[in-house]
């Protein structure tokens, strides 16, 4: 059973399993069509597509960030529709570092279904090492009996993250420092974060490093506080998700989640909000 990372050799040689689903997670938050029409002009063998917004997240509202994590029996009805049944080995991919896979790794993570890993490198290094591809629509798998339960203590609400003994920022420094800020109405951080931007877990070719470094770098970010007692969030609840499965790769246990992130904190004008300090 896969539950973390698989490379791509790896996954060659299991593409013909029955009790495996392949997921396709590209997305575009510029423009939400360029996931799907580039599933389309080609994918892994097998492979389905899953929308960030339409599967992955639920129905965003003035009060909400903008990529909500679906209820249960949302999130049941789509994995049965991929064909994901108790048994099912799940691989996503994506063309981003991993950051939309590892929303799904998450999520069938946090109902229970752990065999679900990201696939390293994506769609990138399986083109580059001249696997198989295919165009068009993906197979019409059939639909499973999708069974979990979700893990409730995984995830914070806005009025628990005030209490959170580690809060961890996943996004650029940039943004996290408020010099910018390009999606959401108001720039900075939340106060007490620290900052641990999603991409340091990986190498200048787009593949997780070493688990014992990238240990030692989450280790530093939580200080004395234990991995499980620390909450991660990023601007929507996506990304954030990208440091938890290197969590998960470090063997570390599994830290929280608040989903609404930035994109919902910022929604309120009476939280606080701080810039200009980059740690």
């Amino acid at each position: 059973m896969f539950t973390t990372l698989i490379d791509c050799r790896s996954l060659e040689e299991f593409l013909d399993r029955e009790d495996w689903v392949i997921v396709d997670t590209r997305f575009n938050l510029a423009d939400k069509t360029a996931g799907h029409r580039a599933y389309l002009e080609g994918h892994i063998p097998g492979a389905v597509y899953t929308d960030l917004e339409k599967d992955l997240s639920g129905q965003a509202g003035p009060a909400t960030g903008r990529h909500p994590v679906p209820d249960a029996a949302r999130l049941a009805e789509v994995f049965s529709r991929l064909g994901i049944g108790p048994d099912t080995q799940v691989v996503a991919y994506d063309d981003a570092g991993g950051s939309i896979a590892a929303r799904l790794w998450w999520l069938l993570h946090y109902l229970g279904h752990d065999a679900a890993a990201v696939l390293d490198g994506g769609w990138a290094e399986w083109k580059a090492r001249g696997f198989a591809s295919e165009s068009g629509q993906g197979p019409d798998r059939p639909p499973a009996a999708f069974q979990g339960r979700p893990r409730d203590a995984w995830l914070v609400t806005a009025a628990e993250v005030p209490d959170a003994a580690r809060l961890i920022d996943s996004r650029e420094p940039d943004r996290y420092a408020g010099d910018r800020e390009p999606i959401d109405p108001v720039a900075g951080h939340i106060p007490g974060a620290v900052n641990y931007y999603w991409r340091r877990n990986l190498d200048e070719n787009g593949h997780f490093r070493p688990a014992q470094e990238v240990r030692r770098d989450l280790l530093m970010a939580l200080g004395e506080v234990p991995a499980e007692e620390a909450v991660f969030y990023c601007g929507s609840g996506v990304t954030a998700c990208h440091n938890l499965l290197a969590a998960a790769w470090a063997g570390l246990p599994p830290p929280r989640l608040y989903a609404g992130s930035w994109s919902e904190w910022c929604r309120d004008p009476r939280r606080p909000v701080a810039v200009s300090a980059r740690r």
